[in-house]
């Protein structure tokens, strides 16, 4: 049985995908929420302001992907097939998601909310977080060398447990490396 393929195709407010491969597609203002993308291929597709809310992830594959404007409370990337796992997000709302154990280097998150996300174990080496709430974000063993956080916000990372060679930071972000011995940090 032969898998299907779309290229080049644009799909509008649609709900419902056929299992298969996606490659260099657009999606418009879809509603994939609570859906089951298991298995599907995306290669150099578009999401714009769809909603994949606790969509089922279990070996979707996501290569050179970007979301733009989407809603994605809850999705468990670390479901997601491994190979060439690669995707941008710009102005999305990527509260309560996991990236445990995901190797995304060079991943850009643009304005975007990764309210309670976790990073546990990831290799974010080179990721920049561009103006991007991380509020209860967690950060644990996790390789953010060489990432950018000068305008993030709202993080707390703990240097003696997260790899940080190199990583940027603002200097009115250093509360978010020092949060976890307690102390007050304030302008003369």
């Amino acid at each position: 049985m032969n898998t299907p393929f779309f290229q080049d195709e644009s799909f509008d407010q649609v709900s419902i995908l056929s299992l298969g491969e996606y490659e260099n597609c657009i999606f418009n203002s879809c509603n994939f929420s609570e859906g089951d993308l298991s298995k599907f291929k995306f290669e150099d597709c578009v999401f714009n302001s769809c909603n994949l809310s606790m969509a089922t992830l279990n070996r979707t594959s996501f290569w050179n992907i970007k979301f733009n404007d989407c809603k994605m409370l809850g999705l468990q990337f670390d479901a997601c097939d491994e190979f060439g796992l690669n995707f941008s997000f710009y102005g999305c709302q990527l509260n309560h998601a996991s990236f445990y154990k995901t190797k995304i280097k060079k991943t850009i998150f643009e304005n975007t909310q990764l309210i309670k996300t976790d990073f546990t174990g990831s290799d974010l080496s080179y990721t920049v977080f561009a103006n991007c709430n991380l509020e209860l974000a967690i950060f644990d063993q996790s390789n953010l060398e060489n990432a950018n956080f000068l305008t993030a916000y709202n993080y707390s990372i703990n240097p003696e447990i997260n790899r940080l060679k190199k990583t940027k930071f603002s200097i009115n972000g250093i509360s978010g490396l020092l949060d976890k011995y307690d102390i007050i940090i304030e302008d003369p």
